[in-house]
Formats: C-alpha cells, structure tokens, sequence
C-alpha cells in the first residue's frame, strides 16, 4: 500500500472528518455520568447513599446521583435488560432516594437534531472531497469537454491569402474552404457538406498556422489555436 498516496488522497480527509464530528457529537451528548454494572448499581441502591435516581426506560437506563462520592463518582449510570425493569424500578423505589425521577426522557433535541445532520454532512464531505480530487488531482474527468482553444483576438491583425508566400498549391485546394466559411447558405442550398476537418502537414515553420489564419482572414470568422497535445486530451 502507498502510504504516501493515501496520505495525500482524500480519504485521509474523510476519515478526519468523521473522528471529529464523532467526537463532537459525543462531547455534546455526554452527560458526565459514569457508567458502572448493574451488579455495583443495585448494591449502590441497597447501601442508602442514593440522593436521587432517574429510570430512563426508552434507553434502559438509571442514573444515579450519590450523596458520597465513590470510586465512580457522585454521579453514576448502569443499563438493565428489559426483561428487568420490574426489578429495577422495585429496587429504585426501595432506596427511596429523595429526588426520583421515572418519567419517559424526551431526549435532548440538540443530539437528535444532530443525529439527523451529521450522516448527511458526512455524505456530504465524501462526495466534495471527491469531487476535489477528480478537479485537483491530476484526473480530467471533471475537465472533459473543455476545450482548451485560445481565441485570437480581433485586434489582432488580419491575415489573408496574400500574407502567404510559396503556398499556391496548399491555397487554392484551401480555397473552396474558405467559400463555404464564407457563404455556407449558398452551398447548403444545393446539399454540399464541408470537410469535418482538413489536415495541414508538413514539418515545424512551413507555414500551416499562417495558412489557417488566412483561411479564417479571408472568411472573416473567428480563428481559435490549440496545440497539437492538448487537441489530442
């Protein structure tokens, strides 16, 4: 494995970001109660050191606030299994602590909410990050489709056919080209299709760029330039 690379990659971010907000829902949800067994929990109802009590039933839950504290804490939380929640709320009642608390819990709407948000934004993040590494990352397929021809501008000046020296040949067969850039309605008329492309060859400084601005010049059209690499991309 390229640990270098998955340093680098997104899902080093990806994984940040759900230890951090993993971190901070647990920090917005805590309720600074230790959790102990429900072995110590009961033997904490029968020692008479209970100062109040709450049964959170929806999550089978009992926590506990104690008038000394002990090696857990003044407030401490242990889970019960369903099948002993008689038990439990008889132990409760039998301590008689002085604040008992058995209502349902509503739950804190903060955790909830963010219960709902935080998978959301996860999902979020996957898909930004990417999405950045396809743009960033050296990948062209957020690139595909965008063409990387310059416009020349129209200040510039204005080339044309006599602008071209020891080309007759290339110009005239250039020429019916130029007539249909020129007045394409008058050759659509009669059914007649231009050449998708026409390929200029010859080696480097022969005059094939000069050739296709006196093209777009004498057609009085627009003359875009790319290179050869990033026509082939």
């Amino acid at each position: 494995m390229d640990y270098k690379r998955f340093l680098r990659g997104p899902l080093i971010y990806i994984l940040l970001a759900v230890i951090v907000v993993s971190v901070g829902f647990s920090l917005l949800s805590g309720s600074g109660f230790k959790e102990i067994t429900t072995k110590q929990g009961l033997e904490l109802l029968k020692s008479d050191k209970v100062a109040s009590a709450k049964i959170v039933d929806a999550e089978q839950r009992v926590d506990l606030v104690l008038t000394d504290a002990g090696a857990g804490g003044k407030q401490v939380q242990f889970y019960y299994a369903a099948p002993r929640g008689a038990e439990i709320v008889n132990a409760v009642t039998a301590a008689n602590p002085k604040t008992f608390d058995d209502q349902v819990d509503k739950g804190n709407w903060l955790s909830s909410l963010l219960g709902l948000v935080i998978p959301f934004v996860i999902i979020g993040l996957i898909f930004w990050f990417l999405l950045s590494s396809m743009q960033g990352g050296g990948s062209k397929v957020m690139q595909f489709g965008k063409s990387k021809a310059k416009l020349v501008s129209k200040e510039s000046p204005k080339v044309t056919f006599a602008d071209v020296a020891g080309a007759d040949e290339a110009i005239e067969e250039l020429e019916e080209i130029k007539d249909f850039l020129k007045e394409p309605a008058k050759f659509q008329a009669v059914g007649a299709r231009i050449p998708k492309g026409v390929l200029l060859y010859g080696p480097p400084g022969t005059g094939k760029t000069l050739l296709a601005r006196a093209v777009a010049g004498e057609a009085n059209v627009p003359f875009y330039s790319i290179s050869g690499s990033d026509f082939v991309e």
